[in-house]
């Protein structure tokens, strides 16, 4: 568990405790929603990317022969396990 500090106006502080948004558990809700929606972006944001990359597309059997070779590797992994 970590210890945070932080320093804020005493308006905001007052609104926030009467609302009570300053609870732990609270906090830890309102991070991790905003982590979500921080994540969300960066994922468009590479999404965005990877389409102005043009890159050509694969055809259904392209795509069968990845997804196959990917099969065979894992077993073959795990064959040797």
């Amino acid at each position: 568990m970590t210890k945070i500090t932080i320093q804020l106006p005493d308006d905001p502080v007052r609104e926030a405790e009467g609302a009570g948004l300053l609870a732990p558990e609270r906090l830890e809700e309102m991070i991790r929603a905003e982590l979500r929606r921080h994540h969300l972006r960066e994922l468009l944001r590479l999404s965005d990317e990877l389409i102005a990359t043009e890159l050509p597309r694969m055809t259904m059997d392209e795509i069968q022969a990845e997804v196959n070779a990917v099969r065979q590797a894992r077993r073959a992994r795990a064959a040797r396990s």
